[in-house]
């Protein structure tokens, strides 16, 4: 009787003591290692955004440059050759 109030009691103490390390363990994960993992993150994905901006910028076009971008669903009956119809009115 007395050996199985024993076992009991090692038996909760050691249960108390795996859930005291697990939660210790978890306080020890988000409070430096989880920050840690977050802002190397942030870091990453802003040096890429730098990158494809700075790639955007050799490939872009200078401030104030017109282009005109086609979409070719829409000419799929023209020919490339072909121009736009405008009509022009005189002004007096």
């Amino acid at each position: 009787m007395y050996i199985a109030v024993i076992a009991y009691a090692v038996n909760l103490v050691r249960t108390i003591f795996v859930i005291a390390i697990i939660y210790f363990v978890i306080r020890l994960f988000s409070r430096y290692i989880l920050p840690y993992l977050i802002h190397k993150g942030v870091k990453n994905m802003q040096e890429k955004m730098k990158e494809q901006n700075r790639e955007q910028q050799r490939q872009g076009r200078r401030e104030g440059d017109v282009t005109i971008e086609r979409n070719q669903r829409n000419q799929s009956g023209k020919s490339s050759q072909e121009g736009e119809y405008v009509d022009f009115e005189e002004v007096e």
